[in-house]
């Protein structure tokens, strides 16, 4: 790891939030960072004089609660967001033309920072206090915030009382690559309410719980489907469980808790949950809190296919909102309207699936709702403008409230028929002829 070092004739100051935001010009680039690393004080103090500024960027991720400088910004005269995942306020934002999406995988963002993203001229993070070796550590957010602290010009960090301690590699800077430290008090962190789960949700992880073996190491995302793939997973008697995740939720924190979760059988990091950020609640929080049996590493530790494909019997469980019948999956938009991102999806499936034993499920429900009209998510073509985020090359198992499909080695015609058979009753007609007229299906298939 290179340390950007400060000269020791210039050690890293104690400053007010005030004074952080009046170093901030007009045309800077900002980085806020990812997740719980957010600043709070110093985008409290920054919003304040936000008017003074114009064509400030700020570069964040995933953003939890709401952000000052875009509150006192209404109609963006002065500045913009460019954001890597969003969140349900980042869309808001995106839909009011504030906010602009980067397409990325990921695991590969600590690269683009390295090699292809310049300026960063001044990067604010949340961060523990300093501990006795003379780190600020970044809490359950390790992602890529090393790689921004090494391109950066100035690095500034928001000390706050309630960021859980982390263990992980890398997952921190030393006071001798910081600039400046802001008090951050004692602000609680911002939770992520979990869904509940429905009843298309447990059917559904009925399914996915029946590919899982003793052993399996897991990559669970958030929602009501993972979250009840992680309450049957609590009553399935399956042992010596392992995670190899990006994102660390409080389905997995309560596996853990139960004794569900030993990571025994891994080769990569036995004994070890990984995960590269945490988002839920207080209760997920305090059990990562320096957790010795948990790491938090960066992201292009966790997500990289060829660190994944290392655990045996790796199982990637993602949610999508659409497939059409050749299996190609749209993850992160609703037509042009862009909803989260690409995230770990795709490299999860491809590491998954060069796992020894190893699956990647993606599920969804057969259909959802429309200005009052029940609609396919399994459709013969894709919503015009949706985004490809996992090719159908790619797609594995599918799983839908009315069964799984395996589809690696299947022809176009055999992954449509098979497709369909997981499509909600009423719309498997017409997705059939649809194939038929479209040569999908060809004439005399048995279908």
């Amino acid at each position: 790891m290179s340390l950007k070092m400060r000269s020791a004739s210039a050690p890293a100051q104690t400053i007010s939030a005030d004074h952080a935001a009046n170093l901030v010009k007009s045309g800077m680039w900002i980085d806020y960072g990812a997740v719980l690393c957010q600043p709070d004080v110093f985008d409290q103090a920054l919003g304040a004089r936000i008017s003074e500024l114009t064509d400030l960027k700020i570069r964040k991720c995933l953003t939890m609660r709401p952000r000052a400088v875009m509150t006192n910004d209404p109609d963006g005269k002065h500045m913009h967001v460019f954001n890597t995942h969003f969140s349900g306020y980042d869309r808001g934002m995106c839909d009011a033309g504030r906010c602009s999406y980067i397409p990325v995988n990921l695991g590969e963002v600590p690269d683009y920072y390295r090699r292809f993203i310049d300026p960063v001229d001044i990067v604010i993070l949340k961060t523990c206090p300093m501990d006795e070796g003379g780190f600020f550590n970044f809490g359950p957010s390790s992602l890529w915030h090393r790689a921004i602290i090494e391109r950066a010009k100035t690095v500034i960090v928001e000390t706050c009382t309630s960021v859980p301690y982390a263990f992980g590699d890398g997952n921190g800077v030393h006071v001798s690559e910081v600039d400046y430290i802001l008090d951050g008090g004692e602000t609680p962190l911002p939770e992520l309410p979990n869904p509940s789960t429905s009843k298309i949700d447990q059917t559904v992880a009925r399914f996915i719980t029946s590919e899982i073996e003793d052993g399996a190491c897991l990559q669970i995302g958030i929602g009501g489907m993972p979250n009840a793939v992680c309450s049957l997973l609590a009553n399935s008697g399956l042992k010596d469980l392992g995670v190899h995740t990006e994102m660390m939720t409080d389905g997995i924190a309560e596996l853990y808790r139960g004794g569900h979760i030993n990571s025994a059988r891994k080769k990569l990091d036995p004994g070890k949950i990984v995960y590269s950020f945490a988002a839920g609640s207080k209760a997920l929080y305090d059990t990562l809190d320096r957790n010795p049996d948990m790491l938090c590493q960066s992201v292009d530790y966790t997500n990289l296919p060829q660190n994944i494909m290392q655990n045996p019997r790796t199982i990637a469980i993602n949610s999508t909102t659409q497939v059409d019948l050749t299996g190609q999956a749209a993850s992160e938009s609703d037509g042009n309207r862009h909803l989260t991102g690409t995230g770990g999806q795709a490299q999860f499936v491809r590491g998954a699936y060069a796992s020894e034993g190893g699956k990647s499920i993606i599920c969804l429900p057969s259909t959802y709702e429309k200005r009052g009209k029940r609609r396919s998510r399994i459709v013969f073509n894709l919503t015009a403008g949706n985004i490809v985020t996992t090719t159908r090359a790619d797609m594995m198992y599918v799983v839908t409230e009315y069964g799984i499909i395996n589809l690696k080695g299947k022809s176009v015609a055999e992954r449509a028929k098979a497709l369909i058979s997981v499509a909600h009753p009423d719309f498997r007609e017409d997705l059939e002829r649809q194939a038929f007229e479209s040569r999908l299906l060809p004439r005399g298939f048995n279908f």
